[in-house]
């Protein structure tokens, strides 16, 4: 199908789709948020466990310090780019603590291409020494493959790109949902879409951990939010809590809210709120005992709310859940200035605690059927601007589980190239280093949604732009499946 008529249908689709849900929330309010009628879309039917957690870095995470390269000639390259650190730049020393997280993949990249992760990320290095983390290189948001030339050029229609590259609300927003900020409905979501009517609470279906995330958004499915310490509870719902002082007036208050009313739009509220308030008492009730000091690294707020996901999956049989979508963040990775000084800080956070949960879910023997993958706006360019990087495209990526096919490195290895030292670059680089993604978010998200359990035939259906992937373009395969996941 031509590009553009694959963004036309997919516009005509998203509007009636939002078309109908007004239609239902003016008409059948009730039905509309009836909990049992969520999974009528459902396509796939799961008999065992698995989850989804998406760890989203907030700010835009710079690949280049991530996954640093490493071979001499390459590192050299990025080195004089970069400018080294005793000369007032950004680029990272190649010496023993960056020998320390090098990767060693069961299978060498071609060209004598070798990475390092940064090394505040010795548990990551350790998860990939494993086989339990693979990284997947130069990844975003792409509507079909395009060269350098083609993002160049005038030719839209053939050739369009991403709306509002480098811009962070609308960057999150299409990496989660692949439409820029004000979108509705995200992959998550979709792929949970599929699954509601296996799990005995549709409710319980996606959890955020950090806010409201429209990833986890699906035409059926919700996003149900819960914070670091379990449910998000109204005032009068919590047991043995006072309203003024006064806990009889705690429970009238909750009776209230709770009872029948003639009004519809009131009764239909205290449905809602009654609802709340029991999926409150389920939360709290399925998530248990918090785990002993020590098991996740403290100061960490990723960790902290990864440690509730555990706590949840822990529950799962309480939440009535065979398949769960999560979602976790961590921010302050806008950083264009201060790279050296905060950068290393935040990736350790990210490595120590995706490393932790991973401990958990093997102590639970759920290993291989919980999957975390990362993901940010974009990645950024190249060039250090002095004391940082600026907005860019692609980004690298890890996937860590038990069923990832780990201790490798997926996707195309970029030049250490701001852009205009050869035709390699030239295909891969947009300028100062900005990477033209070598990977689409779609072929990301399909490698994961195969192993969740979605058929194929309904992933053209959660994720727009696959439809434009599967074959060969510029000289270059884009399979839907990238192979990182076991089947």
């Amino acid at each position: 199908m031509h590009p553009i008529d694959t963004d036309a249908r997919h516009s005509r689709r998203a509007f009636l789709r939002r078309a109908g849900h007004l239609g239902l929330a003016g008409s059948a309010m009730p039905w509309a948020l009836s909990l049992a009628a969520m999974g009528e879309a459902a396509a796939a039917t799961a008999t065992d466990y698995k989850a989804l957690v998406c760890v989203f870095l907030y700010g835009g995470n710079d690949y280049a310090n991530t996954v640093v390269t490493y071979d001499e000639a390459s590192h050299a390259a990025y080195s004089a780019i970069r400018i080294p650190q005793t000369q007032g730049g950004i680029a990272l020393t190649r010496d023993a603590a960056l020998a320390a997280t090098r990767l060693a993949p069961t299978t060498a990249l071609a060209g004598g291409r070798e990475y390092a992760l940064h090394p505040s990320m010795t548990a990551m290095a350790r998860l990939f020494g494993a086989g339990q983390a693979a990284v997947l290189l130069n990844v975003g948001p792409l509507v079909v493959p395009l060269t350098r030339a083609q993002y160049a050029g005038v030719n839209r229609s053939t050739y369009p790109v991403p709306p509002k590259l480098f811009s962070h609300n609308d960057q999150q927003s299409v990496w989660q949902a692949s439409s820029p900020e004000g979108a509705t409905i995200g992959w998550g979501g979709n792929i949970a879409d599929e699954f509601l009517s296996s799990n005995g609470n549709a409710l319980f279906t996606c959890i955020s951990v950090s806010g409201n995330a429209v990833f986890l958004s699906g035409d059926n499915a919700l996003c149900y939010q819960v914070g670091t310490g379990g449910a998000v509870s109204i005032a009068p719902a919590r047991s043995g809590g006072s309203t003024f002082g006064s806990r009889k007036v705690n429970a009238a208050m909750a009776q209230l809210i709770q009872q029948a009313r003639s009004h519809t739009l009131e009764n239909e509220y205290n449905r809602v709120t009654a609802r709340s308030m029991g999926a409150a008492d389920t939360v709290n009730s399925a998530i248990g005992a918090a785990y002993a000091s020590g098991t996740f690294p403290a100061s960490n707020s990723l960790a902290d709310q990864l440690s509730m996901v555990a706590r949840l999956i822990r529950g799962r049989s309480t939440l009535g859940a065979k398949r769960q979508v999560f979602f976790v963040s961590l921010g302050g990775f806008d950083l264009h200035d201060n790279l050296i000084a905060n950068h290393g800080g935040l990736l350790g956070r990210v490595s120590d605690a995706m490393a932790a949960f991973q401990a958990q879910m093997d102590n639970m023997g759920l290993g291989n059927a919980v999957t975390q993958f990362t993901a940010s706006d974009f990645g950024r360019t190249l060039s250090s601007n002095g004391d940082g990087s600026d907005h860019g495209w692609g980004n690298h990526h890890f996937i860590v589980g038990g069923a990832v096919r780990g201790k490798a490195i997926y996707g195309t290895p970029p030049p250490v190239s701001v852009g205009n030292t050869s035709a390699d670059a030239d295909q891969w680089h947009v300028g100062q280093g900005r990477l033209l993604p070598s990977t689409s978010v779609d072929q990301y998200a399909a490698t994961l949604a195969k192993w969740f359990g979605v058929p194929d035939a309904d992933q053209l259906r959660i994720l727009p732009n696959l439809r434009n992937f599967g074959g060969t373009a510029n000289g270059m395969a884009y399979p839907r499946d990238l192979g990182f996941m076991t089947s």
